[in-house]
């Protein structure tokens, strides 16, 4: 049976690697509610899961495997849930202010073409964005370096055609 002193550790390499919890939530969470929620839940997964960590791979790839999954059952849960709602609680929603400089405008695009990716691309553009090499990624992902290369070109190719052909599409 495991005891807190066990989880120390744990607790020390949560906090080193906070980052990822931050940009695991951010990427699939657009209000600030739920991903507060979000990174207390993976939060809680990892400092569970601790015991199991073997070290066979590094403690944040490990991590970003938790978070993840985690992030990806809370984005379904979370989607179920708005399907139940009438469109009506949309009206209650306040836009976002928006910067006018197109820079800012370039980077309110990128995060709505991410949120628009299923969520395994999301995961990918994710960590691809964090600088994990092909490797780490398919690691964490549980696919093939391969595959990790092919989505990644496919993913761009979208974002291109998206981003060049304007607002229309």
């Amino acid at each position: 049976m495991s005891s807190t002193a066990d989880h120390d550790p744990c607790l020390a390499l949560l906090d080193a690697h906070k980052g990822i919890l931050y940009k695991v939530a951010n990427a699939y969470c657009p209000r600030a509610e739920d991903r507060h929620d979000l990174v207390q839940e993976i939060s809680l997964q990892v400092w569970r899961s601790y015991p199991r960590f073997d070290g066979r791979c590094k403690f944040s790839t490990w991590m970003y495997r938790i978070a993840l999954n985690v992030a990806i059952s809370f984005h379904r849960q979370e989607r179920a849930h708005h399907n139940l709602l009438s469109g009506d609680e949309h009206l209650l929603d306040l836009p976002a202010p928006s910067d006018t400089t197109p820079t800012a405008d370039d980077i309110q695009a990128l995060h709505r073409f991410i949120a628009g990716l299923d969520d395994l691309n999301k995961a990918l553009v994710l960590l691809y964005l964090d600088d994990h090499n092909h490797q780490e990624i398919a690691e964490i992902l549980g696919i093939s370096a391969t595959n990790v290369a092919t989505k990644i070109a496919r993913i761009k190719a979208r974002l291109r055609q998206d981003f060049t052909s304007g607002p229309s599409n």
